[in-house]
């Protein structure tokens, strides 16, 4: 089963549309993930549209529009590896034991807000992924969004995409 996964959108605001990049990941992946921060309902349609399945949240930037379609933690199980989704999960420092304690029942949470890529694993094993943004680098070398494989209840070929400046 293959992903895609992306947050931190920020459209229209940070650009007009979706990298070709990630449009196109988008499109051959088996699961699109959006951890937040759409800010307008036309990116979360088009997402609908376009992906096979869609697992998403609502972020700090989404207004009423988007909160009323989204839940604030999405959870689904893929090929016996359950996953949750949510934009926030507060500061760097004292996040592998602030998500193990939170969500003891996940095996991959996938975050955003800070537009920082991170690929970590817990002291009990949870796996943590940001894709950082496809639209807004911040401090970071390049926007990114990470593409994985789950095949018999495991995470595998985890890789982040960084895209080409604008």
């Amino acid at each position: 089963m293959r992903l895609t996964l992306t947050t931190d959108t920020h459209l229209p605001k940070r650009a007009r549309d979706l990298p070709a990049a990630l449009w196109s990941a988008i499109d051959s992946a088996d699961v699109a993930i959006h951890a937040g921060d759409w800010v307008d309902v036309a990116t979360l349609d088009a997402l609908e549209a376009r992906s096979r399945r869609l697992i998403a949240c609502y972020g700090n930037n989404d207004g009423a529009a988007l909160r009323a379609r989204l839940p604030e933690i999405a959870r689904a199980e893929l090929d016996g590896v359950r996953l949750a989704v949510i934009h926030e999960t507060g500061d760097a420092k004292g996040r592998p034991a602030r998500c193990d304690a939170l969500f003891p029942d996940i095996d991959v949470l996938i975050f955003g807000h800070s537009h920082i890529p991170w690929d970590t694993k817990t002291p009990r094993g949870l796996r943590l992924l940001n894709p950082g943004s496809p639209t807004d680098r911040r401090r970071q070398p390049s926007c990114t969004y990470m593409t994985a494989t789950i095949e018999s209840g495991s995470v595998l070929d985890v890789e982040l995409h960084n895209l080409p400046a604008r």
